[in-house]
């Protein structure tokens, strides 16, 4: 069962238009349960392909604050992901935080 104190956010963007993403799904999501006070995410998934994709994003936001990895986020990306939707995951985990900004007031 979810946490009482929880927030669910998506964060969306686009990816290359021969992106397998785009082609199925037409945009890239990341979704994200948060624990309110601590932002911290206890649930992540995203739209992909294959699931290898989806257990590596996860592993990169489980259990972490959502609104301190931005910091870290684009090097880690640059660094580990080569997947061609790593411009997308920057974009969506943006719009994602913006959303959760303007749901919880912070």
């Amino acid at each position: 069962m979810s946490q009482l104190n929880s927030v669910f956010v998506i964060g969306e963007s686009r990816t290359n238009a021969d992106n397998a993403i785009t082609k199925i799904y037409g945009s890239f999501y990341m979704a994200f349960e948060v624990e309110e006070g601590t932002h911290r995410v206890l649930s992540f998934s995203c739209t992909h392909t294959l699931n290898t994709t989806e257990d590596f994003l996860r592993r990169l936001f489980l259990n972490r604050n959502l609104l301190d990895l931005g910091f870290d986020l684009e090097t880690e990306l640059n660094r580990r992901y080569g997947g061609s939707s790593r411009k997308a995951v920057l974009v969506s985990y943006r719009d994602a935080v913006k959303r959760y900004r303007d749901m919880t007031g912070i």
